[in-house]
């Protein structure tokens, strides 16, 4: 993944969006954006991982970002709300509070969120945005 932009810049779709904000809990970008590929090489989508993964084998890929077992359950149990998730509110899937709902409105849904706690999604909305003034 390139350093350049932001990881939910570089994800094919929704699903995999939320894998990166579970991902990037407690966790150093740069780390994440490392990872990430691996992870999905290996399920693409949800319906992949639910079908071959256990929690174990996500574990694995994990490790190298720390907490591997609370993220590993996370994205399982994410994974399997998902097919069921109506896309409207982000933060009715397991493990996706405020900062996945306000990158999934911005990204996902094209709404600007108020109230942004993370400092990229600011520095995103300032300066790729262009919506606020300098």
């Amino acid at each position: 993944m390139r350093d350049d932009l932001m990881v939910q810049q570089q994800v094919a779709n929704t699903w995999q969006h939320m894998v990166g904000v579970i991902c990037l809990n407690q966790t150093n970008r740069k780390q994440v954006k490392a990872v990430l590929p691996k992870l999905f090489k290996k399920w693409a989508t949800h319906t992949e991982l639910l079908s071959s993964a256990n929690i174990s084998s996500l574990e694995k890929i994990l490790k190298p970002l720390g907490m591997q077992k609370k993220k590993a359950e996370r994205i399982y149990r994410m994974s399997q709300q998902f097919s069921s998730w109506n896309g409207d509110d982000a933060t009715e899937l397991y493990g996706i509070g405020k900062y996945g709902s306000d990158s999934y409105r911005l990204f996902y849904k094209n709404e600007v969120p108020t109230n942004v706690g993370d400092h990229e999604l600011n520095r995103y909305i300032q300066e790729e945005m262009h919506l606020y003034g300098k």
